[in-house]
């Protein structure tokens, strides 16, 4: 017979489980506490002592929840009252998802990802990007030239089962993966960007030139419209609005255009610039700042409106070169990578370096530039091994080390895209091919 409980009556069992909850509670909150004060090995030892599980993420609001209960009291208010403060005030703290914490990941990591599709360049491949529905992607090679892959035919050419479902399945088998390849670069494409709304592609080269390509179109082969630059192109990125282009070249000042007029903005201020090459431009989701990241150990963040820098982060990476940098989605928070073989995640609203990924690189030091990414979901971050060349993957959340991923390349690889939509990523190799990777679902009767 089941036990019923009537009002008034005390539940013993249930008073005991409530308590331990409550215990497990604070002592995760500590945790992350500990984590998010940056006394990391002590976090990790009283973690293992307590096994507390999930693993817990950096965290400071249990000093909110300490301040508004002191707060609380001092005012005499109820505790009900108290409590629903501070679960109304701490919604706004922390990380993206450490509110999702509790909850297991669904996304996979990096290690149960297959090989879909292997392209090939005649020379080294080094750049891709996906559009912002994650169905086409464009790799950008040595060799000059431009591929525009569709995901649903790499799909369908390595048969069904899979996490990531085409959404044309009565497209022919025969259908080529790659729609066209585009020449019209004299050197090597260095840096390639998809317009948020219209099927315009936009690349970047060390022949000095940033050109614009209406890619859905079939008969396209040369670009509708080319900008000139004073030097070499490395990196550009699209402003969420499609309306700006910010491009960082092997020329230290950070340029901003806009791409109906072409015009070009650059800050009047010297003391806003890098000292040396810019490797790497982002913009927040948000529109409103940019970041980028400079071989003079630098990344900087930028004001949006009025194209001034508004802080600084020198030394980022030990002094090293800063190699990429990715805003997370709610756009308080900077990925970055460096050639001290680490990432690391940047609070921008208190300027400090809030998490440190580490564990690649351990073979040897980083002699060429790599790139870090997150996942779709930000559960996972991405970066490639250069001398193990396997690809090493963290949860972003405490940086746990997961599985590693061999990539099959013969050469370093020195940029990794996610796609934005789905359980899908490139690798760009000097080996001369782009390998698009993909999660299967298995099966059973």
């Amino acid at each position: 017979m089941d036990s019923v409980t009537t009002p008034g009556t005390l539940n013993i069992p249930q008073i005991i489980r409530s308590e331990t909850r409550l215990r497990e509670t604070t002592y995760r909150l500590i945790i992350s506490q500990l984590f998010y004060d940056g006394h990391q090995q002590l976090a990790v030892s009283l973690s293992n002592l307590l096994q507390t599980s999930p693993p817990c993420p950096p965290s400071d609001r249990l000093t909110h929840i300490v301040r508004l209960g002191l707060k609380a009291e001092e005012e005499l208010e109820q505790t009900r009252k108290a409590s629903i403060v501070v679960s109304d005030n701490v919604q706004d703290i922390g990380l993206d998802f450490d509110y999702q914490s509790d909850s297991p990941i669904t996304s996979p990591d990096a290690g149960s990802y297959e090989t879909f599709y292997v392209t090939a360049h005649k020379a080294p491949c080094r750049a891709a990007a996906f559009d912002a529905t994650g169905s086409i992607i464009a790799t950008g090679s040595a060799d000059a030239s431009i591929k525009i892959l569709d995901v649903d035919r790499m799909l369908i050419k390595n048969n069904f089962g899979l996490d990531y479902a085409p959404s044309s399945i009565e497209s022919s088998l025969d259908n080529h993966p790659v729609m066209r390849t585009l020449y019209d670069h004299a050197d090597e494409v260095t840096c390639l960007d998809f317009h948020p709304y219209d099927p315009i592609l936009a690349s970047g080269s060390r022949d000095y030139t940033i050109k614009f390509f209406e890619y859905a179109k079939p008969t396209t082969k040369k670009s509708f419209r080319s900008i000139s630059e004073v030097d070499q192109i490395r990196c550009l990125n699209f402003h969420p609005s499609g309306d700006w282009l910010v491009v960082g070249t092997q020329h230290p000042v950070t340029r901003l255009y806009d791409v109906e007029t072409g015009r070009c903005f650059v800050s009047t201020q010297p003391q806003d610039q890098h000292t040396k090459a810019i490797t790497c431009v982002k913009w927040a989701s948000n529109g409103r700042q940019y970041a980028t990241s400079s071989k003079d150990g630098s990344f900087k963040i930028w004001d949006g409106v009025t194209n001034r820098c508004i802080n600084t982060f020198d030394g980022a990476h030990g002094g090293e070169e800063v190699c990429s940098v990715m805003f997370t989605k709610n756009s308080k928070y900077l990925l970055t990578s460096g050639k001290d073989s680490q990432v690391r995640l940047w609070e921008l609203s208190t300027a400090r370096c809030l998490i440190h990924y580490t564990g690649a690189g351990t073979l040897a030091k980083q002699e060429h530039r790599a790139t870090c990414v997150f996942n779709h979901t930000e559960d996972y971050i991405l970066y490639p091994d250069e001398k193990a060349t396997s690809l090493c993957c963290w949860n972003s959340r405490n940086a746990e080390r997961q599985r590693l991923l061999g990539l099959g390349h013969n050469a370093p690889v020195k940029c990794i895209v996610h796609s934005p939509t789905a359980a899908a990523f490139v690798t760009c190799s000097d080996d001369h091919r782009a390998r698009f990777w993909c999660k299967r679902t298995l099966f059973t009767d």
